[in-house]
């Protein structure tokens, strides 16, 4: 919901803040004072072009804020946390600028963002609707919207079928898929079974190739590996340049201390010291020794390792840096081989599965089509019997559920909205047949219908939707408004007081020159002021004790008419 409208420099409005609330908004107020500036303002935070011309005379810039709540926006949060913009604080706020050198910048909650991305979040906000704006009416997907919103069963149903079809065309994107690779199929026969036969021939071990590198390592520098062990050999057990080995040392060692023990003992721990870790170094020094006596330089196995290593450093270049990643080639290569022998098995099975896919969706969309032709029924009376009493007591409107040649997306369906404004005249598509003004009346009708229940956004604006009509019929126009703001957040601007009267929150534009300069200002009116607005709206300038007493009388009926939607809504 719009909380809060605040104007620099726009235009006429040098500075104005414009407090909205809940439920039904008018503003009203003479002719050119403005009021289409407001509209042209609040655009500019839904996303619609602001240039330069709109700055005010004398200003270097113009800057629009509006605060909303995001309470019960589950949509808006949603898109603004995927534009990674922060939602904590429960409300959202728009700051756009545009300076004189026409260099301009976009804030939302604080993060600077770019035209469609506000274009974007515009639509989930507010939904306006005036003369250029019904034309929405004849987008497709919204007149799907409107049949589809209108029951929770054809919701199910919709969800039940777009999961079948998309199962349906997923198979058909396998067999189109399978059909264009048949070409090559037989080259690439070839290869595959080429690929797996070299690398099964290998007969490849895990982790062959690590042990093998260890072994050849050990091999190539066997001569090395004799003279390390030679040297430690001499230098455990003696004949190194010192004559005595480290052995030999450590005996003489713990043999000393051993006869000093005899006059003194207080290295006794010491020896047992010294002598636990000779054993040690002896128990070493003999494995030592074992491996210098098993080494032994085998150059014909060095040969055939080495033969081994190159086999495996081939399939390596080929398939893959380790062991493990050769035998997953194989593993794909034997896959593709196997589908491509059972090419012929594989497209009769996958035909018969896309053939019992296209039943489920078909049975799916059949079900689909019978729910939206009893909604489109439903919806058809409501909508014309609304449009009836909105001065057009001939008007004919069917939402027509026509068979579709072939599945979509949304159906085996095509919807269309067919209308009559005349009798003897045949229902023909809105988009042909109606005009601006009729657009709105039917537009209005569905609203009045479909308010309390779809998912459009929880503001929405009526721009000068009273053009042209007065008496009964802008009394009918005014109730279904007041129907609409019962369950949404309106902002009318009108000349009428029959739609004026219905305002939950009543804001006067008024248009002052002051020290040559024109500037509009707005504010919401007292109940006082409000009965002189509706007499002077309905009256004109002369305003008289009858036409004030008028004006109470059409306010009175206004507040019993709105308790009356609100009970109904209840």
């Amino acid at each position: 919901m719009l909380n809060t409208l605040t104007i620099w420099n726009f235009a006429l409005l040098e500075q104005v803040q414009i407090d909205f609330d809940k439920g039904l908004n008018i503003l009203t107020g003479e002719t050119g004072a403005g009021k289409s500036i407001l509209i042209d303002a609040l655009g500019a935070m839904l996303g619609n072009r602001l240039s330069t011309d709109f700055i005010r005379t004398g200003a270097d810039w113009l800057r629009v804020e509006a605060i909303f709540s995001l309470d019960n926006q589950p949509r808006v949060v949603a898109y603004l946390n995927e534009n990674a913009i922060d939602t904590t604080e429960g409300e959202l706020i728009i700051t756009r600028q545009i300076t004189s050198n026409g260099r301009g910048t976009i804030l939302v909650n604080g993060c600077h963002t770019t035209v469609a991305v506000l274009k974007k979040l515009g639509t989930l906000l507010v939904d306006i609707h005036g003369q250029n704006e019904n034309l929405a009416l004849l987008n497709v997907s919204n007149q799907y919207k409107l049949v589809d919103g209108s029951d929770d069963r054809i919701k199910g149903a919709l969800t039940a079928y777009q999961q079948a079809f998309k199962s349906f065309k997923d198979k058909e994107q396998q067999l189109a898929e399978k059909e264009k690779s048949s070409a090559d199929n037989e080259q690439k026969l070839e290869m595959l079974k080429w690929q797996v036969q070299e690398i099964e021939a290998a007969q490849l071990q895990d982790n062959e190739d690590e042990e093998l590198e260890r072994e050849i390592k050990k091999l190539s520098n066997a001569e090395k590996i004799s003279n390390y062990i030679g040297e430690a050999c001499r230098n455990l057990y003696g004949g190194s340049s010192n004559g005595i080995g480290v052995v030999s040392a450590l005996e003489e060692v713990v043999e000393n201390l051993r006869d000093l023990s005899r006059f003194d003992d207080s290295l006794d721990n010491v020896t047992d010291t010294i002598k636990e870790a000779c054993i040690q170094i002896k128990e070493a020094a003999y494995e030592v020794r074992d491996y210098g006596d098993e080494l032994e330089f085998n150059p014909q196995l060095l040969d055939k390792l080495q033969s081994r290593m190159d086999v495996i450093d081939k399939l390596r270049k080929k398939y893959g840096a380790t062991i493990e990643d050769i035998m997953a080639f194989k593993e794909k290569a034997q896959q593709q081989l196997n589908d491509i022998e059972n090419y012929d098995d594989d497209i009769s099975a996958l035909k018969q599965e896309i053939e019992k896919a296209r039943e489920e969706a078909t049975a799916c969309a059949a079900r689909l089509t019978e729910l939206r032709k009893q909604a489109g029924d439903r919806l058809s009376m409501a909508i014309e019997e609304h449009l009836h009493e909105l001065g057009m007591p001939d008007a004919r409107l069917e939402i027509a559920i026509n068979e579709a040649e072939e599945l979509g997306s949304l159906g085996a369906d095509e919807l269309e909205i067919l209308f009559s404004a005349n009798p003897g005249q045949d229902m023909r598509p809105i988009q042909k047949v109606a005009s601006g003004g009729e657009l709105s009346r039917i537009a209005l009708s569905i609203k009045a219908v479909t308010a309390f229940r779809d998912d459009s956004p929880a503001s929405m604006i009526f721009d000068e939707i009273d053009t042209g009509i007065g008496g009964r019929t802008a009394q009918m126009v005014a109730e279904r408004i007041a129907m609409v703001a019962a369950d949404k957040q309106v902002l009318c601007i009108t000349h009428l007081p029959q739609i004026a009267c219905m305002a939950d929150v009543h804001l006067y534009i008024n248009k002052q020159v002051v020290n040559g300069m024109t500037s509009t200002s707005v504010r919401a009116l007292t109940e006082g002021e409000r009965v002189n607005e509706i007499a002077r709206m309905a009256s004109g300038v002369d305003v008289s004790a009858a036409s004030l007493d008028n004006a109470r009388e059409m306010l009175a009926n206004a507040g019993v008419k709105k308790q009356q939607y609100s009970r109904k809504l209840g």
